[in-house]
């Protein structure tokens, strides 16, 4: 697999958690992280650490942002790679009034791209006047 390849791949699985988040959708989520991930929140005040089935019962009891009709702000910041198997992803996110860093790492098998582990912080969105 060439650079441009492994670049594409990990942006489309990216696309998924983003579009999976926004619309609360674990069933789109479940396609872009590993079974065995965990979510790991470093929230001042509100850490937490969740294997994958424990986090989907958190998306799932949210309002989906996009039926709110918020905006989304998404961006892929940085993506590394660490050899054909494993990449590291900085992203980051607005939404639910909160601004959001995340650190991804995604490991490749046969079924491509995945999260297996997001580790996460985040503060109050300031609003613009």
């Amino acid at each position: 697999m060439t650079n441009s390849q492994q670049y594409t791949e990990v942006f489309n699985a990216l696309e998924g958690y983003f579009d999976g988040l926004y619309h609360a959708n674990t069933k789109q989520l479940a396609e872009v992280f590993h079974p065995d991930a965990r979510y790991i929140n470093m929230g001042v005040g509100d850490y937490m650490n969740k294997s994958l089935p424990e986090y989907f019962e958190i998306v799932e009891r949210r309002t989906p942002p996009a039926n709110k009709g918020e905006g989304r702000e998404d961006r892929l910041l940085s993506i590394e790679f660490g050899g054909s198997q494993m990449a590291f992803v900085k992203a980051s996110m607005t939404m639910m009034g909160r601004e959001y860093l995340d650190f991804l790492i995604l490991t490749h098998d046969h079924f491509g791209w995945r999260i297996m582990t997001k580790v996460f912080t985040y503060i109050p969105k300031i609003q613009e006047a």
